[in-house]
């Protein structure tokens, strides 16, 4: 993947007076855009803020859509935010088709919208299983629609294969089982999670699913669906009223084909530490953007909404010009699935130690994964002061006692070595 340096997103000249008559226009009206026109006002820029969403509902939430809304519980997940009130235009049901930086034009369904700086928050979008096009019955699970559509799968008790035992597989079995549904995993892997945890700390969490009277299968393939069942590679025959896709996402990046903007090997964005594209007055942002760390020494993909919440504010901030704002967040997620609260901080990547804390059997425990004794990333389960602590000594990069850390009685914080 290429390292090499962006070109600064806002010239010297653009950045002057940047507040006063500049056009802003925002691509994508999820938590990174909504939260990026948010950062702008509140941080002093009074030009025009655009954005632009494709879906025509008003921008809403995505973490209640597989809990609250998918079982019926909420209607929606509006933002509460008063765009009318900070002056921010919404255009909804406005897909963006291109852009032609030389113009400072973007392409829109609707026409050409001329831009002073743009920003990139169009997303991620889930992975299609091959073969499922067109087979009814198949559903996946990241928009306020496909929610809807999944309600009656609920209401009916539905028998539902899911396929996949990562982050929304688990949360949506978690839903499925409370709703009354029979539901069945199959997973290609070995284990849960097996793309985002080691081996030995998903180990623990397939139980979860067994618990809660889900059928978890791992080494299972998938071979093709037909009407009404999935067929694995074994020639298993799964029967299935109804099938959720929940295989993963990759950046929501293909219109911009032509740009000139740099993608990744992953299709995201390759944006530098400031958050500035390969192309001049462009600026990329949340699930579709990755960013170099110094803090980890590699280049970040992270597709969590804290990351989408955080962002927005180095953005606005170089998009005034007042500072050189650096983008090297601890990244954070959460999970709720199996009646557990499940945390993790950091990145555990390129750690040399690993220290647990509890009984991974019982209801709450934690792991943390130390690099030279400094405390790189935490996962805590039902342990959310763990989590809490955690997260701020790996933004001080304290070093810790690794003794002192395997007690889960001693606070983290107490837990270091200077």
């Amino acid at each position: 993947m290429s390292e090499q340096t962006p070109q600064q997103g806002t010239s010297q000249g653009t950045s002057q007076g940047l507040s006063q008559g500049r056009r802003v226009v925002v691509v994508g009206a999820g938590m990174a855009g909504v939260q990026t026109a948010v950062a702008l006002r509140e941080q002093g820029f009074t030009g025009t803020v655009t954005v632009l969403g494709a879906e025509p509902h008003q921008p809403y939430d995505r973490p209640p859509l597989s809990k609250a809304v998918l079982l019926g519980k909420a209607e929606g997940s509006a933002f509460e935010v008063d765009f009318e009130s900070l002056g921010v235009e919404l255009r909804l049901g406005c897909e963006a088709l291109g852009v032609r930086p030389a113009e400072h034009e973007l392409d829109t369904e609707a026409g050409p919208v001329p831009y002073d700086v743009l920003v990139l928050a169009t997303g991620a979008e889930p992975i299609a299983l091959p073969g499922s096009e067109g087979v009814p019955g198949v559903h996946l699970l990241r928009t306020l629609d496909d929610a809807e559509r999944l309600r009656p799968v609920l209401v009916r008790q539905h028998d539902v294969v899911v396929v996949g035992a990562g982050w929304i597989g688990a949360e949506f079995t978690t839903a499925a089982r409370e709703a009354g549904c029979v539901v069945t995993v199959v997973e290609a892997a070995d284990r849960p999670l097996a793309g985002a945890l080691p081996a030995e700390v998903a180990a623990p969490m397939t139980a979860w699913y067994a618990d809660a009277g889900a059928d978890l299968r791992t080494h299972a393939r998938v071979d093709h669906l037909e009407p009404g069942a999935v067929v694995l590679a074994d020639g298993t025959r799964l029967p299935a009223d109804a099938v959720v896709v929940g295989i993963g996402a990759r950046p929501a990046t293909g219109w911009l084909a032509g740009s000139g903007i740099e993608l990744g090997a992953q299709g995201e964005v390759l944006a530098d530490d400031h958050l500035r594209t390969s192309v001049a007055d462009i600026y990329a942002v949340g699930d579709c953007a990755s960013f170099p760390s110094a803090r980890y020494g590699e280049r970040m993909l992270v597709h969590h909404w804290d990351n989408a919440l955080q962002g927005p504010r180095t953005v606005a901030a170089n998009i005034l010009g007042e500072a050189s704002a650096v983008y090297d967040p601890v990244p954070y997620f959460w999970s709720e699935q199996f009646g557990r609260f499940v945390q993790y901080a950091g990145h555990h990547a390129g750690a040399d130690r690993t220290v647990w804390r509890g009984d991974p059997a019982g209801p709450a425990w934690a792991v943390c994964w130390l690099r030279e004794d400094r405390l790189i990333a935490v996962l805590a389960v039902g342990r959310p002061r763990d989590l809490a602590q955690g997260r701020r000594l790996i933004e001080a990069g304290r070093r810790m006692d690794p003794n002192a850390l395997a007690d889960p009685a001693r606070p983290l914080k107490n837990a270091t070595a200077d």
